[in-house]
């Protein structure tokens, strides 16, 4: 029988240099100059997402039409261009930021900038455009609702921070129809400036494709950092919460509770906690409830490190006759934790892994 592979320690990690500076406009920047290939990506990153928001859903709304055109340009047209040079618009919506990024080779920026940031600073949003995005969102969420995991999701993260928290509200058909087009045009102007947000610049570029990003993100509006909107958790009363929700063909189990931000001492120390117990195959939980016991086709635990926030969870869909026995398991591996050390031999595993 061939004998496996030898996985050799990780002894250096090569971190990459980063320059770090602010334009004059007061927007922050990184560049980070790695790869192989002469490829650029351009990444404007907006606090905009829940935490700021003055109206429900307005920043998944205004991030997904921001697309849809500008003063200068139709969407068509600038999906065309950006087509034309090989280029990649994507627009990743968040729970505290929104994402505006470009990939290109570099040698095409010149070309492709110009349409980048009318698109970022000078979009359109219709009412046409916005009531197709509520009807697509509508019919979207009647379907995520027939699904067991969403239902738990919903469930446990609203019991973490309560119905009104920007981490805890959850959407319905009626809060898309309460979406205004006025809404999502002051949302852009809030937040999509200068001084509330960063950019970051990676991947192989020389002196002058340098320049010609830098000078285009001195156009973008200085505007003003801001404040979230007050954060005030009203979570349920138990210290942790357990979700359990018998739907066809299995039940879905949602544990955990909430923890603390990612800026917290003990948020790093917290990742590697929630990986060991069940964030990758040969986790603690895996192990435990598929490969031993054959409870569960998967297991997982993650700990989802927010801005402001954050919290632990434990996630498995099973039989319905293997939830007591299940959660049994899971109670016996949370008790490990917190009673006996982690031998260094597991640590190793999951470092290499």
């Amino acid at each position: 029988m061939p004998k496996p592979p030898f996985i050799r320690p990780i002894t250096h990690i090569d971190w990459p240099s980063i320059e770090q500076g602010r334009l004059s406009n007061g927007l922050p920047y990184a560049l980070v100059r790695r790869g192989t290939q002469e490829v650029v990506r351009v990444d404007y990153v907006f606090w905009a997402g829940r935490p700021f928001e003055a109206h429900r859903l307005v920043g998944r709304a205004t991030a997904a039409l921001l697309r849809e055109g500008s003063r200068q340009y139709s969407g068509v047209a600038l999906a065309e261009h950006f087509d034309f040079y090989g280029a990649s618009l994507s627009v990743p919506y968040q729970t505290d930021v929104t994402n505006v990024a470009l990939y290109s080779l570099s040698q095409h920026i010149p070309q492709l900038l110009p349409h980048f940031m009318e698109l970022l600073i000078n979009p359109v949003f219709t009412e046409k455009d916005l009531q197709a995005y509520i009807r697509r969102q509508q019919h979207e969420l009647r379907e995520d609702l027939t699904q067991n995991d969403v239902l738990a999701y919903r469930h446990i993260t609203e019991a973490y921070y309560g119905p009104d928290h920007p981490y805890g509200y959850n959407s319905y058909p009626e809060t898309y129809d309460a979406l205004q087009l006025d809404w999502l045009q002051a949302h852009h102007r809030r937040c999509y400036q200068a001084q509330n947000g960063f950019l970051l610049i990676s991947g192989q570029f020389d002196q002058a494709t340098e320049q010609h990003l830098l000078r285009a993100g001195e156009t973008l509006p200085e505007g003003s950092a801001l404040s979230p909107s007050p954060l005030v958790a009203t979570p349920s009363p138990a210290g942790y919460y357990f979700y359990h929700n018998e739907g066809p063909p299995q039940s879905a189990i949602r544990i955990g509770r909430p923890l603390f931000p990612r800026t917290h001492a003990d948020a790093n120390g917290m990742h590697i906690l929630a990986s060991l117990l069940g964030g990758f195959f040969g986790s603690r939980l895996m192990m435990n409830l598929r490969e031993d016991k054959g409870y569960t086709y998967h297991v997982s635990a993650a700990y989802d490190s927010l801005a402001f926030d954050g919290s632990i969870q434990i996630e498995l869909e099973t039989s319905h006759a293997y939830v007591a026995p299940a959660l049994q398991e899971v109670k016996q591996e949370l008790r490990r934790l917190r009673e006996e050390p982690i031998p260094d031999k597991e640590l190793q595993t999951w470092a290499e892994t």
